[in-house]
């Protein structure tokens, strides 16, 4: 090869430990590379040393990759370092488009033409639904989308339709799932195609039927190096397929960090990492720890944090760049107040000249992002969400306000066109065509034009009957605005219209999350006087969401999101037990879904640059109701060396015992605040609540000592008396209706409250 002819400069500027890495091509190896370590260049290094020293030529590689773009990087990179001679013939791509070139080279031992089609889940769930209608299992009850999903995570654990457990089937499509898998994969032969989940179960049926024996040793024949990224995201699929390949004596090397391992939910095995050295035991195992982008605060941080984790290889990063500042903890009042110190913190930054691209907030759920697109919109700040759309953006919530619109003017045609068969009733494109014809011919709304043929005998008495009922229901809410709070208002439309049961009936993964979206959006609605002023706010958030340079803007994004960048200045809010670590995650994996979650936070803290600032509250709106909550054991984790707690009051010189103190509870300079935290604080303050964390982590909100506990045992409500509200302060009950109170607070408003969000004084 001509490359050969070049030196090997591109060996310069490697640190020994990265060299090491690179040079070590005699035997197998696991590269275990920490955030921030440059593994992207000891991969690509690696892999242009192989070809310079002449160990292999380019068709002898096998270099897996997780994305396209990681490959076409990859490829252009190690060119340049051979002088920018091309390399052609290597196998370099992801696991899909190599197992797609192999396929295509032994379609027929599976049934299929090398000319085969790949359909996307369009297409599969299409396909799908064909199949389960004709099997007559109603597809409204067990949707074809989560079929798919199901089939494809029997497809991530390489479990064709004869390998799936009877049990696994469970009461999904009647129990009959594994019969619709089969047939699925019956009816893709007969197209000639197959999904993506396929090209993997493919090869490895081709791999392991000692019929094709040959094949396998071709392979064997002609890969003398393997490579593979991000080995901690492999699946079962792909780790059998990596083995498989390896049987023939292939060096082996597999590059990931398990620290970072953060997507069992989607099919990654952190397990597939661990047992490299058994799998491959005359192995070497390198440790890239030498950080080149966080600060050594930062770095401390981290690693004190997934030193708890059991489960892991173990590293310990480390900068030669100096400690930096530390990280700042602040204990806060509730999630407004949070939403308010970070918003006050960017506009620091701002003023000290920091560019708004390099300040991230790294959320755990995504219901989290509303109280911050909130403050930063109020501030004129701009901002990005990457992973998905701004909160009031999404469907589900798009959806919702529809609802409200048509409730409040039912002649917004727009809104009511959006909703008229969400959830599915039955309403189809000609039924719509005939109700806006009618409406033009008229010069009348959408909404009259339905209260007329309802009246008539245009529409079949079905159909007429589903837009009678409709017509009905939004009459009736309409009534209700006068009379009942719009927050719970709007959950009752949710819940009449049938669109709550729609998403819970969802058993796609996203499903869950949509609901935890309207609820979030229910509870924001409180802090609206009217209708009216809140559809008006949204309104106007809409509009000014395109406006400001949006290349200079704050980074809003969930943890999981945030794998893979880095930004000077990073906040990371919601660090309390049950949000984070996400309490789900426990009850369903126990102490795996505990180690991936601190895995999580490892990620997070390692995001950041220069400064990072941890955020938790003693009081969270989660989905509509109040829970009290105590600070994540990863708070707790952190190293006190590290750690500067502008949350303290004085008492212990910034130790992280005295958390709720009147600065804490978002700066309130009220007499009212005080009294809040007075009450609200008590159980959080002198390390109590550390002991609360590990004694009783999961203990009920009615628990002795608990603000529930404190409600149920309180007498009937009487005019007059004092009360505090979590976010109002104090005030006096004027009026009582049931659970309903209007309460005159000392600023002079009269609001009406639920009495479950007050305490009396």
């Amino acid at each position: 090869m001509q490359a050969q002819t070049q030196n090997n400069s591109f060996l310069d500027g490697l640190n020994p430990v990265q060299r090491e890495a690179v040079e070590e091509i005699s035997r197998s190896l696991l590269v275990l590379a920490g955030a921030g370590t440059g593994k992207t260049r000891v991969l690509t290094t690696r892999l242009a040393h192989i070809l310079h020293s002449g160990s292999a030529f380019p068709g002898e590689i096998l270099a897996v990759t997780f994305t396209n773009k990681a490959a076409q990087e990859m490829r252009e990179r190690v060119s340049a370092m051979l002088g920018g001679a091309p390399v052609d013939g290597w196998w370099l791509g992801t696991f899909h488009a190599l197992n797609a070139r192999m396929l295509r080279r032994h379609a027929d031992l599976v049934g299929l033409s090398s000319n085969f089609s790949i359909i996307d889940m369009d297409d599969q769930t299409r396909l799908l639904k064909q199949l389960m209608i004709d099997r007559q299992i109603d597809v409204k009850k067990w949707t074809p989308k989560v079929a798919g999903a199901i089939i494809g995570r029997w497809k991530d654990q390489a479990l064709g339709p004869a390998q799936v457990p009877p049990s696994e089937s469970g009461e999904f499509a009647d129990g009959r799932l594994i019969e619709i898998y089969r047939a699925y994969q019956q009816r893709l032969k007969e197209i000639n195609a197959c999904d993506f989940g396929d090209l993997i179960l493919h090869m490895i049926t081709i791999f392991k039927d000692a019929a094709n024996n040959d094949v396998l040793s071709e392979l064997h024949r002609q890969f003398r190096y393997i490579m593979v990224d991000e080995y901690q995201d492999t699946n079962i699929a792909q780790y059998l397929w990596l083995r498989l390949l390896a049987q023939g004596g292939a060096n082996v090397c597999c590059v990931g960090d398990d620290d970072q391992s953060i997507y069992g939910w989607r099919g990654a095995e952190v397990g597939n990492i661990l047992k490299f050295e058994k799998d491959f035991p005359d192995s070497a195992v390198v440790r890239l720890e030498q950080n080149y982008r966080s600060t050594g605060h930062i770095l401390a941080a981290a690693s004190a944090v997934i030193n708890n984790n059991e489960n892991r290889l173990g590293k310990t990063l480390w900068s030669d760049g100096g400690d930096g500042e530390k990280l700042i903890t602040r204990g806060l009042w509730d999630g407004d107040a949070e939403a308010r110190w970070i918003g006050e913190k960017i506009e620091d930054l701002q003023r000290q000249g920091q560019d708004l691209n390099q300040i991230a907030v790294l959320v755990r759920a995504g219901f989290q992002m509303r109280n911050f697109e909130e403050r930063l919109i109020a501030l004129g700040i701009n901002y990005r969400v990457i992973g998905g759309p701004r909160f009031y953006e999404r469907a589900e919530i798009r959806d919702a306000l529809a609802y409200l619109r048509v409730t409040t003017q039912p002649n917004d045609d727009l809104a009511l066109e959006r909703i008229i068969n969400v959830p599915k009733r039955g309403i189809g494109k000609a039924t719509v065509e005939m109700l806006y014809a009618h409406a033009r011919g008229a010069g009348i709304s959408l909404f009259q034009s339905i209260s007329d043929l309802c009246q008539s005998d245009e529409l079949r008495p079905k159909v007429r009957a589903t837009l009678q009922g409709l017509i009905d229901s939004f009459t009736l809410w309409r009534e209700q605005i006068a009379v009942m709070p719009h927050n719970e208002l709007c959950a009752l439309i949710l819940e009449e219209s049938g669109y709550n049961a729609m998403l819970k009936a969802d058993k796609a993964p996203e499903a869950e999350g949509r609901l935890e979206n309207l609820k979030e959006m229910v509870a924001g609605m409180e802090e609206y006087e009217t209708l009216e002023e809140f559809l008006e706010h949204v309104a106007l958030v809409l509009e000014n969401r395109a406006k400001g340079n949006a290349s200079d803007a704050v980074t809003l994004i969930t943890l999981h999101g945030a794998k893979g960048l880095e930004y000077d200045n990073v906040f990371l809010p919601g660090w309390e037990e049950g949000l984070f670590p996400s309490q789900r995650s426990m009850d369903e994996t126990g102490l795996k879904g505990l180690e991936e979650e601190r895995r999580l936070a490892y990620v997070g803290i390692t995001r950041a640059r220069k400064k990072a600032y941890i955020s938790y509250v003693a009081n969270r709106q989660m989905y509509g109701k109040w829970v009290n909550a105590i600070p994540s054991r990863f708070v707790s984790e952190l190293p006190d060396a590290s750690i500067v707690n502008e949350s303290d009051m004085g008492m212990g010189g910034g130790q992280r015992s005295s958390h709720w103190d009147s600065s804490g509870y978002g700066g309130r300079a009220s007499s009212a605040s005080t009294a809040a935290g007075a009450s609200y604080g008590s159980n959080y303050t002198s390390g109590n609540i550390y002991a609360r964390r590990r004694s009783a982590t999961n203990s009920s909100s009615t628990a002795p000592g608990t603000a529930a506990a404190r409600r149920a045992s309180l007498p009937s409500y009487q005019r007059g008396q004092r009360v505090v509200h979590r976010s109002f302060g104090e005030g006096e009950i004027i009026y009582i209706d049931g659970q309903k109170l209007d309460i005159l607070f000392d600023d002079g408003q009269t609001k009406r409250v639920m009495a479950s969000f007050i305490e009396v004084l």
